[in-house]
């Protein structure tokens, strides 16, 4: 029987940029008990960004302060005998007592970054620059709006954005955290990025492509218990 989930949140004006890239860029990066999952012949890199609100424990309401934050994180897709996820490069948030709150034991790689998230008409701006100590100074400048209303996902999108847990390494050992949250309903966008730098691992060239992009309005997702991957 599934365990009780113990955490909730509300995702916000998600925006996705996805990128392909070659393998050989992004295996280097993820713990060997991973395999790198591609779609045809390349990897993918997406950058997430959204505003989290109303995050909640299991029975309790609301965490003040800490509850409404933006995230901006770097993710790839893996697997693991056979399931299929997500892994996190970095989680970037503007609050820095959610940073602390999720790095307890090194468990996820999020880091403190000054954020912006403005709406202007129907134009979207977004800004990130991080800060945190003994970082590499990453950042992300863009605008955007939504083009059209929610559209039949294909292949390639479902395959980009239904991921449904994480794996995450701290401490040499393994962990997988399952999420739960309805499909998603997903629009195109169109806007500009002015600089991109996240992910400094990954080639100059991939952060200047133009990117695959899509937004949802709203997703409420539960956490569930991380359970540790016995090899």
């Amino acid at each position: 029987m599934k365990k009780p989930w113990i955490m909730t949140q509300e995702w916000h004006h998600v925006l996705f940029l996805h990128w392909a890239i070659e393998p050989r860029f992004v295996e280097a990066h993820i713990p060997p008990e991973l395999e790198l999952d591609v779609y045809g012949t390349h990897a993918w890199i997406s950058v997430v960004l959204f505003k989290a609100k109303r995050t909640r424990p299991r029975f309790m309401p609301p965490i003040p302060i800490a509850g409404t934050y933006l995230e901006l994180n770097v993710r790839t897709y893996v697997k693991y005998k056979g399931k299929s996820g997500v892994f996190f490069f970095s989680l970037d948030a503007d609050s820095p007592l959610a940073v602390k709150t999720a790095t307890t034991g090194n468990f996820l790689p999020y880091r403190h970054a000054e954020m912006a998230f403005k709406k202007r008409g129907e134009t979207w701006s977004f800004k990130s620059r991080r800060i945190h100590e003994n970082s590499p100074p990453e950042a992300l400048d863009l605008s955007y709006r939504k083009v059209s209303s929610p559209l039949l996902k294909d292949r390639l999108e479902k395959w980009l954005t239904e991921r449904y847990c994480l794996w995450t390494k701290p401490n040499n050992q393994l962990f997988r955290v399952d999420i739960r949250h309805s499909p998603w309903q997903l629009s195109y966008v169109e806007g500009t990025v002015y600089h991109n730098s996240m992910g400094s691992f990954l080639p100059i060239a991939l952060q200047q492509e133009q990117a695959i992009t899509h937004y949802s309005d709203r997703k409420k997702v539960r956490f569930y218990p991380p359970v540790l991957e016995v090899p």
